[in-house]
């Protein structure tokens, strides 16, 4: 930011709510480049600009038209240093991007994100909220919206998706009770009432929410945020113990220098929508610690998680701007370490959260023994499991969950021991034949049986599995001041391959997730390379890898 920068957008002190504003306001000239400004153009409106501008898409994502609400909200809040507070040009967009929508819609009103004839719910469920929360706050209501929102509705209440995927549900619940405030249409409160019991179903004792294969405390804080928005909305009194609960678990992944979750989670993301928080406040003081950590810390010195593509960089700026206009009170405290050292185990989530005076841990046992570990000046040490490349080129990797693993958490609670099989990395990648083949499917079968298609690529790309006969067993051994990791590889005898690689990785993944792969500080921590060892491990067959982080 340059001087002149600085002196018309000051820096909030940390811990101000204007962080929240800040953010926001400093994101808004990136949404607006993204929207067709051209009245005269036919995808006026269009926040794809794969698809109107640069022309590499063959067909509009419907996900883009949440744009429209960050724009919505500035045309509306008065947020410090706003400059585009009334500005009309911006309500114009606003109401371009809901007629785009409609136009380009089928006519049930569902829309594709990632193939055409997907009729995605996820796109559908997002930026549905999107357009009308903002004619909920610009006071639009159109006869033509009303109108789409309502198709979009009456399609959503008699269709699902498959795969568990909570947050989607709760979004679905928080769209159609919208679309009953517009409408006042009771059968979409009815809906409302009916995706919000799924969602409920679908949490654990623990306190958290099913996504795909378990517990994944970014897309939480998006469950949270949603939920909490629909009570704010409803008042339904039905939602505040589930969502004690589940700000009780999202506590405990708020790491003490502002960052939130990681790979250790189902789906390895890093999202933190703060909104939901700063609404439960008044109930749930755990929910105004995660707030005020992430709005001391993880903002002022740029420890929040970046996802700011085309695609993705809408979901949190009306978050953002929510938590300001919504923002509970200066009497909180931050989250600090312990004086002695805490342990808590969540069997159904496979997580063990250790915090030490001196750092604060997270182990994965589904995934391998995935584990991240933070201190108050930033991340002290992450790791994503094993990498081996084979000599054929497989690449073969430990983090892929896994319910069949053995598992064992000592009686302390400081110790975890995790034995299963490497598994094979999958490595799909589109080429012109693939995506030719693909699209001959999507004109033939897709269009006709969207959910099928999707199965078809969960499998593939998130909750398949491929096991190899190479064993792993990883034993992790925490103490206050550092802890230890010896990890163990044995190549079964029907293996004839060699390893090339060996390494410990600091941010690898392997399923695809859309939120995933994004920036935070910890992705950057040095990879270890395990040189050494390959040549013991293709003689011996096995070889055992001991490390020792010390956090002082």
């Amino acid at each position: 930011m340059t001087e002149q920068d600085q002196q018309r957008f000051p820096l909030p002190p940390p811990g101000h709510r204007d962080w929240y504003a800040w953010e926001a306001v400093r994101a808004l000239p990136r949404l607006i480049l993204m929207a067709d400004k051209n009245p005269f153009s036919r995808t006026y409106g269009s926040f794809d600009r794969s698809f109107w501008h640069y022309r590499t898409m063959d067909f509009p994502c419907g996900m883009s038209q949440e744009f429209v609400l960050p724009l919505a909200l500035a045309y509306k809040l008065d947020l410090p240093n706003n400059p585009w507070r009334g500005a009309e040009r911006l309500r114009e967009l606003v109401v371009a991007g809901i007629d785009f929508a409609r136009k380009s819609s089928y006519r049930n009103g569902t829309c594709d994100d990632y193939f055409p004839f997907e009729r995605a719910l996820g796109a559908l469920v997002f930026s549905l909220y999107a357009m009308t929360e903002s004619c909920i706050e610009l006071d639009l209501r159109e006869p033509r919206f009303l109108e789409f929102f309502a198709r979009r509705g009456d399609w959503l209440r008699k269709h699902n998706e498959t795969g568990q995927l909570a947050n989607h549900q709760a979004f679905a619940a928080l769209a159609l009770y919208n679309i009953h405030i517009l409408t006042g249409e009771k059968r979409f409160r009815d809906a409302s009432d009916a995706f919000r019991d799924l969602t409920l179903s679908w949490q654990k004792d623990e306190g958290w929410f099913q996504e795909y294969e378990g517990a994944d405390p970014g897309y939480h804080s998006c469950t949270i945020a949603f939920l909490a928005k629909l009570w704010q909305k409803s008042r339904d009194e039905t939602l505040l113990e589930p969502l004690g609960r589940a700000v009780d678990f999202a506590w405990n992944f708020m790491h003490p220098d502002g960052s939130y979750a990681g790979e250790y989670g189902s789906r390895n993301t890093f999202h933190f929508y703060p909104h939901g928080f700063e609404v439960l406040a008044w109930k749930f003081p755990k929910a105004g610690e995660i707030a005020e950590t992430y709005l001391r810390r993880a903002l002022p010195e740029r420890r929040r998680y970046f996802n700011d593509d085309d695609r993705m960089a809408a979901h949190y700026v009306y978050d953002w701007m929510q938590a300001w206009r919504d923002y509970s009170g200066e009497t909180r405290r931050t989250i600090a370490l312990p004086k002695s050292t805490e342990t808590t185990w969540y069997p159904k989530a496979g997580l063990l959260v250790v915090r030490t005076p001196q750092y604060h841990a997270v182990a994965s046992a589904t995934k391998g023994g995935v584990y991240k570990a933070f201190t108050p000046e930033g991340p002290l040490a992450s790791d994503t499991g094993l990498v081996g490349e084979l000599s054929d080129g497989t690449v073969a990797v430990t983090h892929i969950v896994d319910r069949d693993a053995r598992i064992a958490v000592s009686d302390d609670r400081l110790g975890i021991d995790v034995a299963g099989m490497f598994q094979k990395r999958a490595s799909n990648l589109p080429s012109p034949f693939k995506q030719l083949v693909f699209r001959v499917l999507l004109l033939t079968i897709g269009r006709f049986n969207a959910n099928l298609v999707r199965s078809l690529l969960q499998k593939i790309l998130i909750t398949g599995k491929r096991p190899m006969p190479i064993r792993f067993r990883r034993r992790i051994r925490f103490d206050d001041d550092s802890f230890t990791v010896t990890d163990e590889v044995a190549i079964s005898p029907e293996e004839k391959r060699r390893f090339r690689r060996l390494a410990a990785g600091t941010d690898a993944t392997s399923i695809y997730v859309a939120n995933s792969g994004v920036f935070q500080e910890s992705v950057l921590l040095p990879w270890t390379w395990f040189d050494r060892d390959v040549k013991r491990l293709n003689e011996q067959r096995r070889v055992r890898l001991t490390r020792r982080i010390e956090a002082g």
